[in-house]
């Protein structure tokens, strides 16, 4: 695209509100966006979301070499909180990046549209607390992994199979939403106290609507193949360790692959533990799924 047309298009979208990311759009800049650092080969990227307007900012890590890795992608939080949003720093998840880097695998860290310096959209929106739709939100969420595994897997030093999906809260609750596709190249999701809706009106223990959250995970379920792990710590006050068991029951209820685990407790809120958690509370979960580290 000439100068001046770009120019054109630029002007166009901050008129409505796109320009910025858009820009990066339109100059074809996904992909590595500065130069790598600590730790384990730490470098900013910018990935395709599913929102063609806008770029997710985005987080890679490495193992030493030239590959091809294995990709994970780490799928993050979210809130229906539009200023808590907008304020979100870049998600790194520093100690489950580490664990899978330490485990052969190349990690992407993506900022969803609607969220933090990526802005755009919020695709996820679930609507009130008397009448969530959590299956769109979920299924929105998962337009936006699959956006971003596609692009990652065109890439060189990337395995184009054997891709893991590891969410956290929304985060894992998109995650379980794209098992439904049964994706042939995604071999395993983890699932960290996957779930919408929870702390309803700021009240631990209470979530918007549950039998909704539970109908809608039976429907992600039906006919899933993918394994899924599904974690939860023992104090997460979200989504307590009662309430997760039904809704993997009910997720289990249409296919046959959910291995539901409950970790131990972590600090005064077990919610954030693929967060905040360190190396003892990584091995846990990942353990589960890889065994444990050599």
């Amino acid at each position: 695209m000439m100068k001046r047309e770009f120019l054109k298009v630029c002007a166009v979208a901050a008129a409505i509100g796109l320009c910025g990311e858009s820009a990066a759009l339109a100059q074809g800049r996904f992909g590595a966006q500065g130069l790598e650092g600590a730790p384990d080969r730490r470098q900013p990227w910018l990935v395709p979301a599913s929102d063609s307007a806008t770029a997710s900012r985005a987080i890679l890590f490495r193992p030493a070499g030239d590959g091809p890795f294995r990709i994970a992608i780490i799928v993050h939080a979210s809130t229906q909180n539009r200023i808590s949003r907008a304020q979100m720093p870049q998600p790194e998840y520093r100690a489950l990046a580490a664990a899978l880097v330490a485990r052969g695998f190349a990690v992407l860290v993506p900022e969803r549209p609607g969220h933090g310096a990526t802005g755009g959209p919020y695709l996820e929106d679930q609507g009130g607390c008397d009448a969530p739709d959590y299956a769109r939100a979920g299924r929105a969420t998962a337009d936006s992994i699959s956006a971003a595994m596609t692009f990652m897997r065109s890439q060189p030093f990337v395995r184009k199979e054997a891709v893991v999906i590891v969410g956290h809260s929304a985060g894992g609750w998109g995650a379980l939403a794209l098992a439904r596709h049964n994706p042939k190249d995604i071999s395993a999701i983890v699932v960290f106290a996957p779930g919408r809706g929870g702390h309803a009106s700021d009240r631990p223990g209470e979530i918007c609507a549950p039998e909704r959250l539970i109908d809608a995970a039976r429907g992600f379920g039906a006919g899933a193949k993918v394994p899924v792990t599904w974690l939860v710590a023992q104090n997460d006050s979200y989504f307590p360790p009662a309430f997760s068991k039904q809704m993997a029951d009910a997720f289990r209820a249409g296919g046959d692959k959910v291995d539901f685990r409950v970790l131990p407790p972590f600090g005064s809120e077990g919610h954030w533990v693929a967060e905040a958690g360190g190396e003892d509370e990584m091995e846990r979960g990942l353990g589960a799924v890889f065994g444990p580290r050599e």
